[in-house]
């Protein structure tokens, strides 16, 4: 039950979105024209200290108008693979350096309207670097544990 893609023309584009219509053919054998967001992959960061918390950011979003606590994360940039913007994004967002990352999930959270795909990793021995470069409102470490989650 799959659907065939026949032709992609863009509507809209910038550096960091693209909108197209696509023309597919549906399982059923109709054709219709399905409109797609075309997003860059984001690497995200889950910073885990020696007692299983989680690093966490406040961060407002103007998009949605609200506050809320989220992982470091940033755009994949063509060529680049997923842990140099796991591992930079990290660092300028919380001022923390990973020792090392590893590969923790892969998530495609909207995939019925955009391909953009989420790469979440893990670090167990990220070290203090230095003020963060970048506009993060405050960090904490969650206080929140997961049991499945220990290495």
């Amino acid at each position: 039950m799959r659907w065939a893609v026949h032709g992609e023309r863009a509507l809209y584009d910038t550096p960091w979105v693209r909108l197209r219509a696509l023309e597919v053919e549906q399982p059923d054998g109709e054709r219709c024209e399905y409109h797609v967001v075309r997003l860059r992959d984001v690497a995200v960061t889950a910073a885990v200290d020696d007692g299983q918390r989680v690093l966490m950011m406040w961060r407002h979003r103007f998009v949605t108008g609200t506050w809320a606590w989220e992982l470091p994360m940033g755009l994949v940039e063509d060529g680049e693979e997923p842990v140099a913007p796991a591992a930079r994004e990290l660092e300028e967002e919380t001022g923390l350096r990973a020792g090392s990352l590893r590969p923790l999930i892969r998530a495609e959270p909207a995939a019925g309207i955009t391909d953009s795909r989420h790469f979440v990793f893990r670090t167990d021995d990220a070290a203090y670097v230095g003020d963060p470069s970048s506009a993060t409102s405050r960090t904490a470490w969650s206080g929140w544990r997961c049991p499945r989650c220990t290495p």
